[in-house]
């Protein structure tokens, strides 16, 4: 934390229960401090040095709204005292956190005060607070990369002549953000490891440092990277604890947390907490607290609380977050896949490259089985985007739905390593809702391949996770009436087959020439993912297809 400026001796009654509040609070006894500052604020007004001391206990202590009115207060007595270095930092801060509150216009508002003010000063690590800022700005509300790239070049040659520790820390994270924006996952998570070093000493204020980690977890977390956010979620715990057991980021890692038990299958120790920790956020970190309630709406939506799910969704969407996909999949529940779809492609339109990823499987997997065309076209967007990205859990979701198009369209065979595949990643990153709903796949593939002991080896792997998470049974898209994209000749032909029926046989009973028969065969065998007439006959068998016996 950055020192603080020289204290004002006031004669006044007050003046020891002030000393007593001022090193209270230069030994972190945030509560001690705050009590007392209010009692001698009680006797005397205070001095804006203790009105920043009061601002930044309540801050510590998660009175984030009552620290940012104290702290106002204190950017309007410093602008009157003509101390604009000063002013400014506390604009910055005031930026921060009201960008860290969800507001971003009051945010962006911050912003323009604190550059107006240091346009008319010479340069001090204040010019890099707010590099810092417009880089991120960059990036998360324009999606920009090469400015924040261009931000964290200036911010390190700044570094250079201010020798401030927590510039590097700002230049290595804006360059680690553009780099995995720009596709360099790992040359980029290689710096934003290294903007945590200043953190971690200490040589960042609480406030910065705290944005750093949560950054760096949102990122991992958009990208579906769940290893390297535990990573990331316990260095932000062991740092919050360092601190303060009351410091007000504790919350936001405890969100974190309950993420990763959601993940794991934590269901009941998830829920339990995330309504409540939701409403305790509300008005300090709205976008966390509407990361509270979406989780909490899926968990109860893969529970089969649709009522409830359908409240804790409209709770993140009242704190500006469009709680998809997991709002549309809960209408899907009900029946109404294209009121769902329809939600999706609306959802589409405002999210960036990152943000679509996480629409795009519900989508392949809503479309599949009634309009192929359109799921290829979102299906090769999602493994375009896994590629770019190359994290785990993008890639298990683009083997996901490859395999879905390719099961949709009855192409069991080819369906198979890639339900395999994503199986594997879905595994390595701990996600057993998403591991059982592959078994569930998996078991529907073994049985129309004819392979009657795997399937049911698969459906009760699936059954058993189901159970111990509590979850509903999967409502899977119906393939089953695809047919596999077959011909009425072609079902006819595969009759033929299921009957026991030769090529010869087949052309006579259809009145067609073998040759003819052979072809239509070989077609049958490609549509639906197969290499044998026994095979197709078991396949036949599970769709339903009639025998057709020679007359």
């Amino acid at each position: 934390m950055s020192a603080q400026p020289p204290l004002r001796q006031p004669e006044s009654p007050a003046l020891p229960q002030l000393m007593e509040a001022r090193e209270a609070y230069a030994r972190g006894e945030w509560d001690a401090a705050l009590r007392t500052m209010e009692s001698a604020g009680e006797e005397s007004p205070l001095s804006l040095e203790d009105l920043e001391i009061l601002a930044r206990s309540k801050w510590w202590l998660g009175d984030v709204q009552g620290s940012m009115a104290l702290s106002e207060e204190v950017f309007r007595g410093l602008v009157a005292r003509a101390q604009f270095q000063a002013a400014a930092k506390a604009a910055l801060t005031l930026s921060l956190q009201w960008g860290v509150r969800g507001n971003i216009a009051v945010s962006s508002a911050w912003l323009n005060r604190a550059r107006r003010l240091l346009d008319r000063l010479p340069e001090s690590p204040e010019h890099g607070y707010l590099l810092y800022l417009e880089g991120n700005d960059a990036i998360y509300l324009e999606g920009d990369a090469d400015s924040a790239f261009a931000a964290s070049l200036q911010l390190t040659a700044m570094n250079r002549r201010q020798k401030a520790p927590e510039l590097e820390s700002f230049a290595l994270m804006l360059s680690g953000l553009a780099a995995v924006r720009r596709g360099q996952a790992a040359r980029g998570f290689e710096d934003l490891d290294q903007a945590l070093l200043p953190v971690m000493a200490g040589k960042v204020p609480a406030e910065w440092g705290g944005d750093i980690y949560c950054s760096v977890i949102h990122l991992c977390y958009e990208l579906a990277d769940y290893s390297r956010m535990r990573w990331w979620t316990d260095a932000l715990a062991a740092w919050c604890a360092s601190l303060s057991t009351s410091f007000m980021y504790s919350g936001i890692v405890r969100v974190h947390e309950l993420q990763l038990i959601s993940a794991e299958g934590g269901w009941k120790q998830a829920e339990a907490e995330l309504a409540h920790l939701g409403e305790r956020l509300r008005n300090a970190q709205a976008w966390i607290a509407a990361d509270c309630f979406n989780e909490l709406g899926d968990i109860r939506r893969r529970q089969g609380n649709r009522s409830g799910a359908a409240a804790a969704y409209a709770m993140a969407r009242g704190l500006g977050v469009d709680a998809q996909p997991g709002s549309a999949l809960l209408v899907a529940d009900a029946g109404k896949d294209e009121e769902a779809l329809t939600d999706l492609r609306a959802a589409l339109a405002d999210r960036g490259r990152l943000g679509r990823a996480w629409l795009l499987l519900p989508l392949v997997e809503l479309l599949a089985p009634r309009d192929a065309d359109s799921a290829e076209v979102f299906c090769s967007e999602l493994e375009g985007t896994a590629a770019y990205y190359g994290t785990a859990g993008l890639i298990a979701w683009a083997h996901h739905a490859r395999g879905a198009l390719l099961m949709a369209q009855g192409r069991w065979l080819q369906s198979l390593p890639e339900f395999e595949a994503a199986a594997l990643g879905y595994r390595s990153q701990h996600l057993r809702y998403e591991l059982a709903r592959i078994h569930e796949r998996l078991s529907s593939v073994r049985a129309a391949l004819g392979e009657a002991g795997a399937s049911d080896a698969e459906r009760a792997t699936a059954a058993a996770i189901r159970t111990q998470l509590g979850a509903a049974p999967f409502s899977l898209p119906n393939v089953d009436d695809a047919l596999g994209g077959l011909t009425a000749r072609e079902m006819e032909v595969l009759g033929c087959v299921l009957s026991g029926s030769s090529n010869r046989q087949i052309a006579q009973t259809l009145t067609i020439s073998e040759k003819t028969a052979s072809r239509h065969l070989a077609n049958i065998f490609t549509k639906i993912g197969v290499n044998s007439r026994t095979a197709a006959a078991a396949w036949a068998r599970h769709h339903g297809i009639a025998e057709h016996h020679r007359t």
